[in-house]
């Protein structure tokens, strides 16, 4: 710590032609003691620095010494510093910019600094819900995955116990607004989602990499799988214009528009992990939209209407759909259903009698 400490006084010193003990302490967050040891530590240390008594006086740099970083072009320090920007919550973080920014030639400091104000990073989805959290525990997977050693990881998985296990971290990817480790375990290469690690404990013991393993490779192979699973079953339907824009809302790359149809609808494939979920998640749009094919879509739909009819009762006399039964006759019996042309079964409006 006080390595990165002198580092940074270090640095703070280059940026200024004369700086007291009292900047160095506010600068850095450290009380002036400790400020006044660091900087004789670096003169002690051969460092050329020296101080300078009386008014005026304070810490400098003999004939503008200095460190510097080279290598690195204005676009690639903007590069660096607009990613690293919008992530820089951690004291860590905010430090490392820091040094960063008086290690540049100033030239390139105001640019370095205006990127780093240029983005921001909201962790929470419109309803307020937390979409990046990865848990307490991701600090110590990051430590043990660079300094390659094994945990014994407390895991829940989805519908299952916590389970504890001893794990090989390899790896850290963020994916879709969530983090997962990729470790090898005894039954081979895993993928585990940091939202439900429970616990993370060292173990001290050497991670063994499996042979050739590489990250990027290993992580597409894992996405491929999983993304098979989600595009297993296809669902083929007839939309009415005005509802497309919430089929693309819902099912994004997953939604091919077809042609339109000589009624001005319009036919869709909507691909899933089963038709029987595709199912459920068009049932919201109603009669705004019609399953064709396979079966299993169609009988799944069949049932959801059933069961909510069980629950809300059909509509009652003059109430539009939707509008639950008549508070003073309650629900009706079903009315008779017939097919039209095109081969719907659709049931007839309801008679209204007038009330006086």
């Amino acid at each position: 710590m006080r390595a990165d400490r002198l580092v940074a006084t270090l640095l703070f010193l280059q940026t200024r032609t004369r700086v007291t003990v009292a900047e160095v302490a506010a600068e850095l967050e450290v009380s002036p003691r400790t400020a006044r040891r660091d900087l004789e530590a670096l003169s002690t240390a051969g460092i050329p620095v020296y101080s300078q008594r009386g008014r005026g006086g304070g810490w400098s740099l003999v004939g503008g010494a200095r460190t510097d970083l080279t290598g690195l072009t204005a676009g690639e320090i903007r590069a660096l510093f607009l990613l690293a920007g919008p992530s820089s919550t951690t004291p860590e973080l905010r430090a490392a910019l820091r040094k960063l920014v008086r290690a540049l030639p100033a030239p390139l400091r105001a640019g370095a600094e205006a990127a780093s104000r240029a983005g921001l990073t909201d962790g929470t989805d419109w309803s307020r819900a937390d979409v990046t959290a990865t848990g307490p525990h991701l600090d110590a997977l990051r430590r043990a995955v660079v300094d390659g050693i094994q945990v014994r990881l407390g895991y829940a998985g989805p519908g299952k116990p916590v389970g504890v296990r001893t794990v090989h971290p390899l790896g850290l990817v963020a994916k879709a607004g969530h983090d997962y480790l990729v470790a090898d375990t005894e039954r081979g290469l895993r993928t585990f989602r940091l939202s439900r690690v429970t616990s993370v404990q060292a173990t001290g013991e050497p991670v063994v990499r499996p042979p050739g393993f590489d990250l990027a490779t290993v992580w597409r192979s894992f996405a491929a799988r999983l993304e098979e699973r989600l595009y297993a079953a296809t669902v083929r339907a007839r939309v009415e214009p005005g509802a497309m824009a919430n089929l693309e809302r819902l099912f994004g790359g997953r939604l091919h528009v077809g042609p339109v149809l000589p009624d001005g609808w319009t036919e869709i494939r909507v691909d899933g992990p089963t038709p029987e979920v595709v199912a459920a998640q068009l049932a919201g749009l109603g009669a705004r939209i019609e399953v064709l094919d396979p079966p299993e879509a169609r009988e799944r739909l069949a049932r959801l209407a059933v069961e909510l009819a069980g629950v809300y009762g059909p509509p009652g006399p003059c109430q539009p759909s939707g509008t639950g039964p008549s508070p003073e006759r309650g629900p009706s019996p079903s009315p008779s259903r017939s097919p039209n042309t095109a081969g719907r079964w659709v049931s007839p409006p309801p008679r209204c009698s007038a009330r006086r």
